[in-house]
């Protein structure tokens, strides 16, 4: 059973206190010592990221390698503890509001709040009666662990302190404390699937609570909990080596205290993955996408994240964690050094491919079957000879059917590991000492920063995971360093900036996800929600130059245009793009790319530069154009057809790189000549596409690519009787064309020819005015460069 207040040693000035039953919280002084200590940090720019080596000293909060029973007098009192083999534990736990349970929906004869109305007060003439302002009433969430923001009367007439108790839904979750300051407050409340009725109780030395078993001061906040089963999950795994004990770099008075096992390090680990998930989704409604965010996958088993539960054996759903046993030894492990991480000649040995293949191995990842999983090593460890940290790399990323992170366990002991510390963590300022703990950067030299450090450099590593790149602001820059503004309403003294910290953090001076990144995840399949339109297709993006009289380029995607983003010469990350709305959950199918429009997002010194675009779609897709003047300028791109009129191609699919590649084109003479009529289209395929042949009524026909591969070719013949015609052609492929699928204007698809489960997928559909006038692109053994050549 943890004790957060008896040894800790370190704290923000400020003294919060509850009257409730004669007990307090109280702020003590900070406590002396100090930490330092060098590392390098570094993390590579793009793919598979790599954030800083962190030298990382941390000391975390109350919590217990060992289960006990809470004790249920009034005070804090002595608990006995098991003693089998580990340090002993503390001899008290943190007082909190007396709650009595039998009563904590009775209202001695009042009518109940309103389920159907507002956040109601309980005592409407309370003007103290919580106010939730960050989830309105009757609200439907996808998250187990709500983070809300909320206020105690009016903060401009008589700022207060006090504590907010959270009662949960029929008390089926242990009461949870938090401190108001300068009457505001941020809490986390646990929730259960469907229908959530919570109570809030506010308390304080300085406010009369009446001696009615009614609460003077309460309100009550309806949420309604949806889990999202249909999504992939984020799996959460702690990866060990063959011969590891299992524990965790700690300062010794915390080791005395609440130990380093394997059962407190999964406390911790699940606790800080909810924390990524409460501060992802209040991100996500903050940007105007509802409070949509990744869910992980469920376990029923003993609960841990609140310390009431512990000893208890009282059963709950909560986010599984994985224990994963490498075949490489611990030695082995802290000897993969993160400079191999940039040796292309050694990266094959690192801690990224160790740990992907062990998870591979692990899950047992069918093709297919794409897994999220986010991983800590336990085995990191701090070298005070070297002044290294050893086992340890911050990377995220992955291809196929693996999107990866994984970090180091240096600064674990600074985590929380139940809900009730979580506020208390991030007011620790014990300092860490580099005798037993790394300071990662020099920025963790308190339990606090720590904290931020470790889980928000973790959860860095987990926004490449899910595709986000590096940012101007944000997670994905380095902001996670102020992560715990967004759990709490004051900030300690920062040994990171030398400053007393902040009296009040409000709303706006939190740490942020960038909006790239937000809009990253809204269409990102992890956090999909019921009302979000089914992907059609396969997402992917197409460009094609056409004659607009404005230069520009049209880009089309099945799914809809949802954002472009600009680079110019030099930028190593994105500073300009533009959006396109949705209208009843539809994004655009087709938008326009107008190079005087898009120089008109840059500023002027920036407007002539080279111009790179990055393309998304609302199915996930992305286009990269290198150079936009290139593309735009019609004289590359334009193709002069018999009758005259010009014809366009498009973006091409495939590298052109294979052995003996040569450039191919084909004008279709259905495309020019009236009489022509085409009646089928044969092709060559093998495990690859070898070339397409279009036969016509007159017996002639013309072929782009090769006769080989299966012996005559399959041959879709088009319903001419119905006036079906060519529309597109539905693709795999990456380096080579790998499959190819006919599309007609009646809606009917051929089979896939070649290999349909190679490469990408792409949809080569010409934007309305516009159809086929031909092929374009390359051959060598089989197609290897393919894109429609479209015209009006």
């Amino acid at each position: 059973m943890p004790s957060f207040l008896s040894n800790l040693r370190s704290r923000s000035r400020a003294s919060i206190s509850t009257a409730k039953s004669g007990r307090s919280f109280k702020k003590e002084s900070n406590g002396n010592g100090n930490g330092n200590g060098n590392g390098h940090a570094t993390e590579q720019p793009n793919g598979t990221s790599a954030a800083p080596r962190r030298n990382q000293s941390s000391s975390t909060l109350n919590s217990s390698a060992q289960s006990s029973t809470p004790a249920t007098s009034e005070d804090a009192t002595a608990l006995p503890v098991p003693t089998s083999g580990t340090p002993p534990l503390p001899s008290s736990r943190p007082p909190r509001p007396a709650i009595n349970t039998q009563k904590r929906y009775s209202l001695n004869g009042m009518a109940s709040a309103s389920t159907s109305g507002s956040q109601m007060s309980m005592n409407p003439s309370s003007l103290l009666a919580p106010r939730v302002l960050s989830v309105s009433d009757g609200s439907w969430v996808h998250q187990q662990v709500l983070l809300v923001f909320g206020q105690i009367g009016e903060p401009s007439h008589r700022p207060l302190d006090g504590m907010v108790t959270v009662n949960h839904h029929q008390g089926r979750f242990p009461p949870t404390p938090w401190p108001v300051s300068d009457c505001y407050f941020k809490a986390l409340i646990h929730l259960e699937p469907g229908w959530n009725r919570i109570r809030l109780d506010f308390s304080s030395p300085k406010v009369s609570m009446g001696s009615t078993s009614v609460p003077a001061h309460a309100s009550f906040l309806n949420i309604n909990y949806l889990p999202l089963n249909h999504c992939p999950p984020l799996q959460l795994a702690i990866i060990l080596g063959s011969d590891s004990p299992a524990t965790f770099d700690v300062m010794p008075d915390r080791l005395q205290r609440e130990g380093n096992s394997l059962e407190l390090a999964v406390k911790k680990f699940r606790m800080s993955a909810y924390l990524w998930q409460a501060f992802t989704g209040e991100q996500m409604n903050r940007h105007g996408f509802g409070r949509r965010c990744f869910r992980f996958e469920d376990a029923w088993e003993p609960g841990t994240l609140s310390f009431q539960d512990w000893g208890k054996g009282q059963f709950r759903t909560q986010a599984k964690v994985h224990i994963i046993r490498s075949n490489k030894t611990v030695a082995q492990i802290r000897d993969l050094d993160l400079a191999q991480q940039y040796d292309k000649a050694t990266k094959k040995g690192g801690l990224f491919s160790m740990a992907a293949e062990a998870v591979k191995g692990y899950f047992n990842i069918q093709p297919g079957q794409t897994q999220y999983v986010s991983c800590l090593f336990l085995d990191t460890t701090w070298d005070t000879a070297k002044k290294t940290i050893r086992g340890h790399a911050a990377l995220g990323g992955g291809d196929g059917d693996l999107q990866l992170a994984i970090f180091g366990s240096h600064a674990l002991q600074s985590y929380p590991s139940s809900i009730e510390e979580v506020w208390q963590a991030f007011q620790d300022c014990t300092r860490t000492d580099t005798a037993f703990v790394a300071n990662d950067l020099n920025d963790s030299g308190s339990n606090w920063e720590a904290a931020n450090i470790g889980i928000g450099a973790h959860l860095h590593e987990t926004g490449h995971l899910f595709g986000c790149p590096h940012q101007e602001s944000g997670v994905m820059l380095r902001d996670y360093v102020t992560l715990n503004r967004t759990f709490t309403c004051r900030e300690p003294y920062s040994t990171r900036t030398k400053s007393p910290g902040q009296r009040l953090i409000l709303p706006a001076d939190e740490c942020k996800w960038h909006r790239l990144d937000v809009l990253r995840f809204r269409f990102h399949p992890c956090f999909a929600i019921p009302i979000d339109a089914g992907n059609i297709g396969d997402g992917s993006v197409q460009v094609w130059t056409v004659d607009n009289g404005q230069g520009g380029v049209i880009a089309t995607s099945k799914n809809g245009i949802a954002w472009v983003e600009l680079y110019t010469e030099g930028d190593n990350v994105c500073h300009y793009w533009r959006e396109w709305p949705d209208i009843e959950n539809q994004y655009p199918r087709q938008v326009a790319l107008i190079d005087s429009e898009l120089r008109g997002l840059l500023p002027k010194e920036k407007q002539k530069s080279k111009l790179k675009l990055e393309i998304f779609s609302a199915g996930g897709g992305k286009h990269v154009i290198e150079d936009f003047s290139v593309l735009s300028n019609q004289k590359n791109s334009r193709v002069r057809l018999p009758d005259g009129r010009w014809g366009y191609r498009g973006s091409k699919l495939g590298y052109s790189k294979m052995e003996d590649s040569e450039p191919q084109e084909v004008l279709l003479e259905s495309a020019y000549i009236q009489t022509k009529l085409l009646l089928s289209i044969k092709v060559y395929h093998g495990f690859a596409v070898d070339g397409i042949e279009f036969i016509y009524e007159d017996t002639t026909s013309q072929l782009f690519g090769k006769r080989s591969g299966k012996p005559g070719g399959s041959e879709f013949v088009l319903d001419t009787r119905k006036g079906e015609l060519l529309m597109g052609f539905a693709l795999r492929a990456g380096l080579w064309i790998d499959g190819l699928q006919i599309l007609t204007t009646l809606g009917r698809k051929s089979e896939w020819f070649g290999n349909a489960h190679g490469g990408s997928g792409h949809t080569l559909i010409p934007p309305r005015g516009y159809t086929i006038g031909g092929i374009s692109g390359s051959c060598a053994q089989w197609l290897d460069g393919f894109s429609v050549i479209i015209t009006r």
